[in-house]
């Protein structure tokens, strides 16, 4: 077996044989470590619910046959003597294609972490998805861009200037599109944070409205009136929002006055009175009740109870109730509501006063 002997490429028949060995068991192991480690990560990621495990089970399956290949080609290369030239060449190839490797496999561990976060806090915000597609979006464009740099700087490229360049570039088109990345963002933080989601009633300064929609750059309200409400997002977070959809409980304050000849004993059984008529409905809670001051024309009541449900409807039904009840039960111990009046005293000639009310 004298060709064995013999020399291609500075190096022995025998030598590349070995070489071409030590890459066809490299590859097989390579391969199958991966899918035996994929088919293990595959039955720890479903009996536990940590992200982790799911996030690398899918960087592993984002491995590619040209990956093993080329880290195969390293090691059988590392057993035959190249020329320098032909070693520095080799040598990048293999690392332009592992890079391109980490790329993938990074761009595809994020993608599954965004969507498990998706569907483990925003299963139910269909408005989240377009979010979370700017974020992938984003994130995988910044990966590329360093695995660019990185591959340039492998070939001797200095990334220096164009990083710089890059820098000049990037600063001058966020100014020319200051607006609308601030709403870009600020939808990212509506739709993350979540002050607000939609179907919740909003105020916004002097305007009231439901949410309808939250877009990339606008949030659209339907006022009361019907109209459509349009808001940059970034004015929406750097306005006070009132958020009457997260009310849980609806504290209600109402007074009434009455006469001035209501009788001491009888202003006494007010409170009492009011008490009765709120405990009297399944969904409210009393508070207080309390003879506040003497008016100008009438003896002012002051009552507060709660709503335990946020409904406005069911709540005017609710105030509704109680006011009529209150009518009720007032006339029923000779009570009466007090309206503005004024009392004029005038002296008579003789000295005698007589009063006149005028109302």
């Amino acid at each position: 077996m004298e060709f064995l002997d013999d020399t291609f490429l500075g190096n022995e028949v025998r030598q590349w044989l070995v070489a071409l060995g030590l890459f066809v068991v490299s590859y097989v192991v390579l391969k199958y470590v991966v899918r035996l480690t994929a088919a293990h990560g595959g039955r720890l990621a479903r009996a536990t619910r940590t992200y982790l495990d799911d996030v690398l089970l899918a960087a592993g399956d984002a491995a590619r046959p040209f990956s093993f290949i080329a880290v195969a080609a390293y090691i059988a290369t590392r057993s035959l003597d190249l020329s320098d030239r032909l070693d520095w060449l080799l040598l990048r190839a293999i690392i332009t294609v592992v890079l391109v490797q980490i790329g993938l496999s990074v761009n595809a561990g994020l993608a599954r972490w965004l969507e498990l976060y998706k569907t483990d806090k925003y299963a139910d915000d269909a408005e989240a998805l377009t979010s979370f597609n700017l974020v992938l979006y984003f994130g995988k464009t910044f990966v590329w861009v360093m695995i660019v740099l990185f591959v340039l700087q492998t070939w001797g490229v200095d990334v220096t200037a164009l990083i710089t360049g890059l820098g000049i570039g990037g600063v001058a088109v966020a100014l020319a599109v200051q607006n609308v990345l601030t709403d870009v963002f600020a939808s990212l933080a509506i739709i993350f944070d979540k002050p607000f989601l939609v179907g919740d009633f909003l105020q916004v300064g002097e305007h009231m409205g439901t949410v309808e929609a939250i877009g990339m750059k606008t949030t659209r309200l339907r006022s009361l009136s019907g109209e459509q409400l349009i808001f940059s997002n970034g004015d929406m977070l750097g306005s006070r929002i009132r958020n009457y959809g997260r009310m849980e409980e609806r504290r209600a304050v109402f007074s009434f006055g009455l006469k001035y000849e209501t009788a001491p004993e009888q202003t006494a059984l007010v409170p009492d009175i009011v008490r009765e008529i709120i405990n009297a409905h399944e969904r409210t809670r009393f508070d207080r009740c309390h003879f506040k001051r003497f008016g100008e024309f009438s003896l002012e009541f002051e009552a507060v109870y709660y709503m335990t449900v946020p409904d406005y409807s069911e709540f005017m039904s609710v105030q509704q109730a109680i006011n009529l009840e209150l009518m009720r039960r007032l006339s029923d111990q000779g009570m009466e509501f007090a309206y503005p009046t004024q009392t004029l005293y005038v002296e008579g000639a003789n000295g005698t006063a007589r009063s006149a009310e005028s109302g």
